[in-house]
């Protein structure tokens, strides 16, 4: 065997014209002893060491933010402790629940990635889209920076410093603002101006109904009540309202009785609608029809709720509250009854989470009867709370509506298995000719999401 020289340092190949060899002699001379490549290697620390050392410093932190924002409660007044632990969760409970709709999220695409399932051929992504691994990053980061902000909050609130503490849930959505709207190639230029685009579409919906489209907006109704509370805290920020207690008075303009709170929650719900009826325009479906009507059944309950703080007592109870419950229930019956049939239609399912390898969750979820049990019955049991963390009446109670809007966020994150397998049985069924792999990058000609094929 022959022995290939190393390069001289003083070849054109290590270094660029005008700058100074890469190497010295001696240095290479040390590169070739294999005892110097030896102890290279064994000061490199291995992945699982690094993994691991991140987790205890991930751990140590979600520590130190508890410790430090359990002490900030306790110094406060007793009677005022309540109202002020209302007031940081409107400002950062809407981050948090957002952090972990990223992080379930994350869970369905590495679901998604091991089973049959080409949910990039679904969603009509290319080869820049996301994986489930820089999901989880965004997500481990806004772990990281949310509590954080919020641990300042209390700390300087209850320390007197109540400027500064003002200061810290305007800098936090100041700083989500620019990394959303940054123009520059960093922060996943491409997906971010891939969700902004679908947004966009979802609040006016004239172009021709996507998947993508229809899919984002059934997530936003089921984070509405995170929407209204990011309208009242911005609402506090813009009229310089925040580390007060003035909002919760009923003449606040940013107060629990404001008409702009109904309108926030009912908004997703409108464009869903909407986008029901585009596509019937589109298609001539009559089903898209009965789909606009089951999102339409959302509207009364938001708003008899909203009349109780405009209603005199006696008119709500004998009067407004019966109507608001009769509505709350036909809504939760007719949304529980279009996700089982419609969405899911599991008449058809054949191959549910069915893995391209053997995996632990084959044994687990494919072919088991009590994955169907399961899904059917929590999603009856959270669609019938789902007026509870709509219904401006009930959410001054921020402990309770915080878990249920929670519980909602994991149905919808089942809901996206069932709704995404069901779509990809769609596109294979309608096109058996296609050799759709699970790594298939879809071609840019060929398009499925613009479809008169797909019934959203």
């Amino acid at each position: 065997m022959f022995e290939v020289p190393l390069p001289s340092a003083k070849s054109p190949h290590l270094r660029r014209a005008g700058s100074r060899p890469l190497f010295t002699d001696q240095e290479v001379n040390e590169m070739k002893s294999p005892s110097m490549a030896a102890s290279g290697v064994a000061m490199m620390p291995s992945p699982v060491f690094l993994w691991r050392f991140k987790v205890v410093l991930f751990l140590l932190w979600g520590i130190s933010c508890c410790k430090i924002g359990w002490d900030s409660v306790m110094r406060m007044n007793a009677d005022k402790r309540d109202l002020f632990l209302y007031e940081a969760f409107l400002y950062f409970n809407p981050l948090l629940l957002v952090t972990l709709m990223v992080w379930l999220w994350g869970v369905n695409l590495w679901i998604f990635s091991q089973s049959s399932v080409n949910y990039a051929k679904v969603f009509d992504l290319d080869h820049t889209h996301l994986t489930h691994r820089e999901i989880w990053k965004c997500a481990t980061w806004m772990t990281i920076i949310v509590p954080t902000s919020m641990a300042a909050y209390l700390y300087l609130y209850s320390h007197g410093e109540v400027s500064l503490a003002a200061s810290q849930p305007v800098i936090l959505y100041a700083a989500i603002l620019m990394v959303l709207i940054f123009p520059f190639e960093i922060f996943y230029l491409p997906s971010r101006y891939y969700l902004l685009r679908t947004v966009w579409r979802i609040m006016l919906p004239l172009q021709a109904i996507t998947f993508s489209d229809f899919f984002l907006a059934d997530i936003m109704t089921s984070m509405s009540k995170v929407f209204s509370d990011l309208e009242r805290s911005v609402c506090r920020m813009v009229n310089k309202q925040v580390a007060t207690i003035a909002w919760f008075e009923a003449d606040s303009v940013c107060g629990g009785h404001s008409v702009v709170i109904p309108v926030v929650l009912v908004f997703p719900y409108l464009c869903r609608f909407f986008q029901c009826l585009r596509q019937y325009k589109d298609t001539r479906e009559r089903t898209c029809l009965f789909n606009a009507l089951k999102y339409s059944t959302a509207i009364p309950v938001i708003f008899l709720s909203a009349l109780k703080y405009h209603v005199f007592p006696d008119s709500w109870t004998k009067f407004y509250r019966p109507l608001w419950l009769i509505s709350s229930v036909i809504n939760s019956l007719y949304s529980f009854y279009w996700d089982v049939t419609r969405d899911w239609d599991l008449s058809v399912f054949t191959r549910i989470f069915k893995f391209k390898n053997p995996h632990i969750c084959t044994n687990l979820l494919y072919g088991r009867k009590w994955v169907y049990y399961w899904v059917i019955g929590s999603n009856l049991i959270l669609r019938c709370t789902w007026t509870y963390k709509l219904s401006a009446h009930l959410r001054h109670n921020y402990l309770t509506v915080f878990t249920i809007t929670a519980l909602e966020i994991m149905r919808r994150f089942q809901w996206i298995f069932f709704r995404v397998e069901n779509e990809w049985n769609k596109v294979t069924s309608s096109k058996p000719s296609l050799e759709l792999s699970g790594n298939e990058i879809p071609k840019e000609e060929d398009r499925l999401l613009g479809s008169a094929m797909h019934n959203v």
